[in-house]
């Protein structure tokens, strides 16, 4: 099941169909339940007609934070350690690749993050900004993850480059994370083999497209949530970025008009225009 935030409330995808409901977001999202009363709401209740998901979905986050995971793949400690380099600050992204405890950050607040079909925003003191695909996960109040979403945690690469305790600068700002398009809700883990899939175009046509694999994942979603919660407390749950396995070369920035494409299997596609 997909679950679908809307203007008039929630809309659950199942079996092909669509099954509205009117539960309140930040209720319903924090069920640690969420799967099986998904399931049953639908067994209950009688299918929309015809849907058009690009016209009703919103952001699938209504008071949510968005938290994210750092150096998670291989491929994200070499780009940070290389980025870093001549700031004397790429030794610390390999220590934290090998540690147990995870790097954790405040991506966005709800007002910062956009939906799909939505424009990320380029920051303009940045000439290095790549998009960074994530799995993200949807987690309750109590900590439990009741299901998945894509996430772009875009980044601006020189500013963290610079120093790495400019991050809270290079990751957060307007526009900054899009999550989306809606909740795949289940109660058990993703595959390992799970596909996350990047592809950016620029004037219409693909410029960069680059994959990885949910079994690249250093450490496991549950880690990372048990990191998180640590005497922390998220009244109406969190979104958790992940981590990126998938980093462009060092030559690409993303420039005003690309497009951003980000496919996981299960969950769909999140598409962002940027500028």
């Amino acid at each position: 099941m997909i679950l679908y935030r809307t203007k008039q409330g929630a809309l659950v995808e199942h079996q092909d169909r669509y099954f509205p409901l009117d539960d309140d977001w930040d209720e319903l999202v924090n069920r640690d339940d969420l799967s099986t009363y998904l399931q049953g709401a639908c067994d209950a209740s009688a299918p929309a007609g015809e849907v058009s998901l690009e016209a009703v979905i919103q952001t699938p986050l209504a008071s949510q934070e968005i938290w994210a995971a750092g150096v998670t793949y291989f491929r994200s400690r070499t780009a940070r350690m290389e980025e870093s380099q001549a700031a004397g600050g790429s030794d610390f992204y390999d220590r934290v690749y090998h540690a147990d405890r995870p790097e954790l950050f405040l991506k966005a607040t709800p007002h910062r993050a956009v939906g799909h079909r939505q424009t990320l925003h380029l920051r303009s003191d940045s000439q290095w900004i790549v998009p960074e695909p994530e799995l993200t996960l949807a987690v309750t109040r109590r900590g439990t993850i009741v299901g998945y979403t894509i996430g772009n945690d875009l980044s601006c690469r020189d500013i963290e480059g610079e120093n790495p305790l400019y991050l809270p600068q290079a990751k957060t700002f307007d526009a900054c994370a899009a999550v989306g398009p809606g909740i795949y809700v289940t109660d058990q883990p993703l595959p390992g083999g799970t596909r996350i899939e990047l592809t950016i175009e620029r004037l219409g046509e693909p410029i960069f497209e680059g994959n990885t694999a949910l079994d690249q994942l250093k450490k496991p979603p549950r880690q990372l949530v048990d990191y998180l919660y640590r005497d922390n407390s998220f009244p109406h749950g969190c979104l958790l970025m992940t981590g990126t396995g998938i980093v462009p070369p060092d030559g690409f920035s993303l420039q005003s008009g690309d497009t951003v494409h980000i496919r996981i299997d299960r969950i769909g596609t999140l598409t962002n225009s940027v500028a």
